[in-house]
């Protein structure tokens, strides 16, 4: 592939993600869960095209395939992307922690999760995993509620599109637990 091959898939996955925002936002689920399916699938070429330690690519397939409604595919295929490797990256590790939540590896999980120490959002995301792997639905609720709030103090992502799709998406894995945060936000569209 032309060395920029692998920018031009990453961008059309973010601008796919962000219609399946607006879609989600004007209450048209159907919609947004084709387009997010469709930027997890642009997320897995990016990863395919980029060079190898592109995590964050392997992230946002996660989490577009999870709004989506699906994931266990996408799990399988990032632990075998990542493999054994023990990479020191808190993007890796969060790749590790997710595929592990959603494969139902709640103790792989919750290792994985310790490692995400990059910045406060990391470290928040990681409490969040590990609650769910837990079924701490206290731990879960506070660590989601400062990931919205953080969102919220940050400018507007992906085009404009006001989104947490972090928290969302950790929200859609909580509901196939049966923990919800129901956390009401500006960010957040109405349930």
């Amino acid at each position: 592939m032309p060395p920029r091959k692998h920018q031009q898939l990453l961008t059309a996955a973010i601008e796919r993600e962000a219609e399946a925002h607006r879609r989600l936002v004007a209450g048209d689920l159907e919609a947004a869960r084709a387009e997010f399916a469709a930027a997890g699938d642009l997320y897995r070429q990016s990863w395919e095209a980029a060079h190898a330690r592109a995590f964050g690519r392997l992230v946002g397939m996660l989490k577009s395939a999870v709004l989506a409604g699906g994931g266990l595919y996408e799990a399988r295929y990032a632990r075998t992307a990542l493999g054994e490797r023990d990479p020191d990256s808190s993007t890796a590790s969060y790749a590790q922690a997710l595929a592990a939540l959603i494969l139902g590896e709640d103790q792989d999980a919750r290792l994985w999760a310790a490692r995400m120490s990059a910045d406060e959002a990391f470290v928040r995301t990681g409490e969040a995993i590990s609650a769910l792997a837990a079924h701490d639905e206290v731990t879960y609720s506070a660590a989601l509620e400062a990931i919205v709030r953080s969102f919220e103090r940050r400018s507007r992502h992906l085009t404009g599109v006001a989104i947490a799709d972090t928290a969302l998406m950790l929200e859609a894995l909580a509901d196939r637990r049966g923990i919800r945060a129901a956390i009401v936000s500006p960010v957040l569209p109405v349930r």
